[in-house]
């Protein structure tokens, strides 16, 4: 008798060992509408996906500040819609940090039938309906037990107790020092068949599954439905409150998930047959068009043609790219061999050159103060070396420097002259002398006239001209100083008549028959005159 019921004891053991490991293992499903997590924590509009914040609360692109390191602040963050499923878990990753060794006032985790708003109790609303899970970092009842992490149900009656910390409202807690830690804080919250367990990391160890429990309870009955939400508050004392993750899975026993897969599998049949039907209901549309419009049909219809397997898409965008590879290639083989061509017309030029240098001596010297170009050498012409070479082209550059010097500053004296003559046909004060302005006109004009003249005489570089096809230097030059000599002087000669005349206005002498311009104007013009005839 006794056997027997021992082995129906064993019997009901085993039956019982895979409902207890399923129990255990609940299949978990990551609701990404519910959680956020950095990077990209914070939208460009420093809003974050499905959540709302308020009070003094702060995204970023890596972490949610709910308050910070300010006296008196508060702020919270709520999903912004209801969970759709009854059991769950939630692991969230935040600091706590602050400068001073006891911190203010602290974290909370909430899930409650609705949003709450900006309250006493840790930031957000007192008389809650669900779960609120405080990290309590400041002693207000002076037993020296904070920090302190605790789990409390509220029903939407009950007032927080500040004075004893909450503690007389206690489900379930632990002891645990969650500031100023070298890694972030990480605290598993899961409710599963109406058992809540609270496990926390005490941010120690940068490993994510170093979890110790802080608390399990059974018998907690929470809303089916609700929103989850963070929220911290600061006192006399402040603390940053960061919240870097917050990810939420939902739970399903093997039951549930069972009844699920089956109804997911009705709903796919019922899909195939609604495909099933429209797909036959567009092949009559079509057969129908095809014999109104025969005209229309294809000569040949292949399914094999409309549609490539992925094998052969593939194998054609390889080719594809082959092909664009080999013409790459080809284009820049052809810029080689062009680069290649030009550098080989390029050295062969340099040798012909330098072959026509060595064979034709660089040409006969010029002759230099009517002597005799010197006999060439027995057995062809000397070759010119480099040295004279040299030589010559830097006599050629200061001779075309000296011209280009010699032009500008005639230039600068014709737009000198022009000058005055625009202010000699400027009117003076009433009246006009008879006859002064016409001759002033007549003599700037020979001057101009004159000046263009040597500017002409000196185009030619380094003063050279032509004579029957051979370059010769010639023999009676002006020399650069000498012109600028005269040109001075017959500028001051102008400035000076032009003085004389403007005061010889200012004196009142407007009728006199014997005009100075006159005489003024035949001196400029004898000066100009023997100077031009001593040019040519």
């Amino acid at each position: 008798m006794s056997c027997r019921r021992l082995i129906v004891v064993l019997c009901g053991l085993i039956a019982s060992i895979p409902e207890f490991s399923l129990g255990q293992s609940p299949h978990r499903r990551f609701e990404y509408k519910y959680s956020f997590k950095s990077p990209y924590l914070a939208q460009k509009d420093n809003q974050v996906p499905f959540w709302t914040y308020s009070g003094n609360a702060i995204a970023s692109s890596e972490s949610l500040r709910i308050t910070p390191s300010l006296r008196s602040q508060k702020g919270q963050a709520w999903c912004k819609q209801p969970t759709s499923f009854e059991w769950w878990e939630v692991e969230i990753v935040f600091r706590i940090n602050g400068r001073g060794r006891v911190g203010a006032d602290g974290l909370a985790f909430w899930f409650t039938t609705a949003h709450g708003v900006e309250g006493p109790v840790f930031g957000s609303s007192d008389k809650w309906n669900g779960l609120g899970i405080f990290f309590d970092s400041f002693d207000n009842d002076n037993k020296r037990n904070n920090p302190y992490v605790m789990a409390m149900i509220n029903d939407g009656t009950k007032a927080y107790d500040h004075e004893n910390d909450g503690m007389s409202q206690l489900l379930g807690g632990c002891l645990r020092d969650f500031r100023n830690k070298p890694h972030p804080v990480r605290a598993k919250i899961e409710y599963y068949k109406h058992v809540l367990t609270l496990m926390v990391h005490n941010g120690l160890t940068a490993g994510d599954k170093d979890y110790e429990i802080c608390t399990r309870v059974e018998g907690v009955h929470l809303p089916t439905s609700g929103y989850f939400g963070l929220s911290a508050a600061t006192g006399g004392l402040a603390d940053d409150h960061d919240v870097l993750k917050f990810l939420v899975s939902s739970l399903r026993s093997p039951d549930e998930l069972a009844a699920a897969a089956s109804t997911d599998k009705e709903q796919e049949e019922q899909y195939q047959r609604e495909f099933q039907q429209y797909q036959e209901k567009t092949q009559r549309a079509r057969d129908e068009y095809v014999a109104a419009n025969p005209d229309a049909r294809k000569q040949h219809v292949d399914e094999d043609d409309e549609y490539e397997a992925a094998d052969i898409r593939e194998l054609r965008q390889i080719f594809t790219g082959q092909s664009q590879i080999y013409d790459a290639m080809r284009q820049l083989n052809a810029k080689m061999d062009e680069i290649i061509g030009r550098q080989e017309r390029t050295l062969s030029l340099v040798g012909a050159v330098h072959s026509g240098l060595a064979v034709a001596g660089g040409g006969v010297p010029l002759p230099t103060g009517g002597a005799a170009p010197p006999p060439p050498a027995v057995g062809g012409a000397s070759p010119i070396s480099r040295f004279e070479v040299d030589s010559l082209i830097n006599t050629q550059r200061d001779i075309a420097q000296t011209a280009k010097d010699v032009k500008n500053m005639v230039v600068d004296i014709s737009q000198k002259s022009t000058q005055l003559l625009n202010k000699a046909g400027q009117p003076v004060g009433s009246a006009q002398p008879v006859g002064g302005a016409y001759d002033m006109h007549v003599t700037l004009k020979e001057l101009n006239e004159g000046l263009n003249h040597i500017k002409h005489t000196l185009s030619a570089p380094g003063g050279q001209q032509q004579r029957g096809g051979v370059v010769e230097a010639c023999p009676s030059c002006l020399s650069t100083w000498l012109f600028v000599g005269v040109a001075l002087s017959q500028l001051i000669c102008i400035i000076g008549y032009m003085m004389y005349r403007n005061s010889s206005h200012r004196s009142g002498n407007l009728g006199s028959d014997d005009d100075p311009s006159s005489d003024g104007d035949g001196l400029i013009t004898r000066l100009f005159s023997s100077r031009h005839e001593h040019f040519h």
